[in-house]
């Protein structure tokens, strides 16, 4: 699968797929697609900023 491409028309913004040629493929407005994003899982689990915080004051001592 092609990258997303973020076009910005003036009006409102939406994510774009090119096939091969360069011609577009698939477009999506940003909030729908975003709203798409939010219902899947991570394939990484995120630290919470208090964690990488206190990580950062520890290595400065």
């Amino acid at each position: 699968m092609s990258k997303r491409e973020l076009i910005d028309t003036g009006t409102d913004k939406r994510y774009v797929r090119r096939d091969e040629d360069g011609k577009l493929k698939e477009s999506v407005d940003v909030s729908r697609s975003l709203s798409a994003d939010a219902r899947h899982d991570a394939k990484n689990d995120a630290k919470s900023a208090r964690v990488i915080k206190a990580n950062a004051s520890a290595d400065r001592r």
